[in-house]
Order: structure tokens, then C-alpha cells, then sequence
């Protein structure tokens, strides 16, 4: 198995939150990213302001961070964690925006879900507060893109990275 065994479950299979309190606390980060494809005039309008629901790409980036503190009330099996810094950063690529979020805690489990929610749920709210102009928006390319910290050390997403949905 690549990575290890699966600690959400225990001796019988039964899903179970993993027991953290003998783990050292660490400085923590991780950076996720995910893209919305989009229409040229959506991506302009977006861009310009002109979005009739208003300000797209901060609403988004608020939406973004908000998600990642409340990610434990959304992933049955996630610690509570003590955020001490959230990002959500947006950029225009050709066809549409990314999203990358980055979140760092100091504590006893990492922030990759944090990270993975910030991201993804920047993208649902780009993709709500455009709806109107395109409903053919794509949300895609949800991934960790690295995390230091922790028992397990850092990891980066190998590069060149040909995966972006």
C-alpha cells in the first residue's frame, strides 16, 4: 500500500478518529490547489468586476479561508485544529482561475484536508457567484500540491505535473 496502512479504521474495519495525543507538536504547513475553467467573457467579466453577485475573487478567497477553519465540521474524522495562518490566493491562468490555498498550524496532525478544503470550497463560490454568466464552468485539479511538518516529513507533488483535470 503506498503511504502505509489506513489509520481511519480500526481492528474490526470500523471507521474511528486516530488518537494524536502521544504525537510531538510540530510547525505544520500544506499547500493545496484546484482550477475553474471558464468562458474567455466569464474569466474577463470576473477579472474587470463586472460579476452581477460582485467582488468574485475575494468573496472566493474569503470563502476559501472560512472553509479551511471549518474543516473538522465538514470531514467526519478530522481533528480540530488550532490554525495559525490561512491563504487563498487566485490567479487568472489561460483558461479560467487557480486557486491555491496554504494553511500552517502548530500541533499534533498535519493540514492537508484544511488546505484541500480551502481550495476546493474557493472554487465552489467562484464557481456560484459566476453561475449566471456560465453554467459550464468546470472545477477541477483539486490536489496537495506539498506539506512539511509532521512525523512523515515534507512531500512535494513531483514535478513535471501533467495531471490537471
Amino acid at each position: 500500500m503506498a503511504g502505509g496502512p489506513l489509520t481511519h479504521l480500526d481492528e474490526t474495519g470500523a471507521a474511528n478518529m486516530v488518537d494524536v495525543s502521544a504525537k510531538a507538536e510540530t510547525a505544520r504547513e500544506a499547500t493545496a490547489e484546484g482550477r475553474v475553467t471558464m468562458a474567455p467573457a466569464t474569466l474577463a467579466a470576473i477579472l474587470a468586476g463586472d460579476a452581477a453577485k460582485g467582488d468574485v475573487i475575494g468573496t472566493a478567497r474569503l470563502a476559501g479561508i472560512m472553509a479551511a477553519k471549518k474543516t473538522a465540521d465538514l470531514i467526519p474524522l478530522c481533528h480540530p485544529l488550532p490554525i495559525t495562518k490561512a491563504t487563498v490566493d487566485i490567479a487568472p491562468v489561460d483558461d479560467g482561475l487557480l486557486v491555491t490555498a496554504t494553511v500552517r498550524v502548530t500541533g499534533r496532525t498535519g493540514v492537508e484536508m484544511e488546505a484541500l478544503t480551502a481550495a476546493s470550497v474557493a472554487c465552489l463560490t467562484i464557481y456560484d457567484m459566476a453561475k449566471a454568466m456560465d453554467k459550464a464552468m468546470q472545477i477541477g485539479g483539486i490536489r496537495l500540491i506539498e506539506k512539511t511538518g509532521g512525523k512523515s516529513g515534507d512531500w512535494r507533488r513531483p514535478e513535471p505535473d501533467t495531471d490537471i483535470a
